[in-house]
């Protein structure tokens, strides 16, 4: 089961809630000093809302061993270090579905469908205002980066929030808030999605 939505519309809550086993995907960032991570455009900031930011190769990777065995090995990202600061095994046992969740998560959705281990892709969407609050509050209150990128950074995404979840959505992620994606959730860990043994 893939969850996407915007920085701070909630993804890592709900997937708490969720009762399933999570898989972080923002744990494959790539490090701050690797010489591909993208730029905002006009800006020296590091664009870590682009996809170019993020490790997609090892993601897939990491999802379709756990479909396949149960266990991997993922890295351990500190994000306001922006760096990996070492590896855990994430086990996942016998059940039949995990949740993959991270801002990045759309990406995958082809992919994954092609392994055979797609339950379902969801996009979650709590709007642009409510959004900014909580990823903001989030952010610093986790030391994540400076006051001022943080600003600067939530108030681009802020804008650009629509276009984010319209092109989750032409990816292949459905749309929806909190409550309508526990009820997906539910239907899905109750085989009624599942596509094989373990799906994501």
């Amino acid at each position: 089961m893939l969850l996407c939505g915007p920085s701070g519309s909630g993804k890592s809550l709900l997937a708490a809630r969720s009762g399933l086993p999570v898989l972080r995907l923002d744990d494959f960032y790539k490090e701050g000093t690797d010489p591909t991570l993208p730029t905002v455009p006009e800006s020296s900031d590091i664009d870590w809302d682009h996809p170019g930011s993020w490790d997609a190769d090892a993601a897939v990777a990491a999802i379709a061993e756990l479909c396949r065995t149960g266990r991997t090995r993922v890295p351990v990202y500190d994000l306001s270090l922006s760096a990996r600061t070492g590896a855990e095994a994430v086990d996942v046992g016998r059940t039949p579905l995990f949740l993959a969740e991270g801002i990045f998560a759309a990406e995958l959705v082809t992919r994954c469908r092609e392994l055979g281990v797609l339950a379902d892709a969801l996009c979650l969407s709590r709007g642009p205002v409510t959004t900014f609050r909580r990823r903001f509050v989030r952010d610093l209150r986790e030391g994540r980066k400076s006051v001022p990128f943080l600003l600067r950074r939530g108030w681009r995404l802020m804008r650009q929030e629509r276009s984010v979840i319209a092109r989750q959505t032409a990816l292949g992620a459905y749309a929806c808030d909190r409550d309508e994606a526990m009820g997906r959730l539910a239907d899905a860990a109750a085989g009624r999605c599942a596509t094989a043994r373990t799906a994501a």
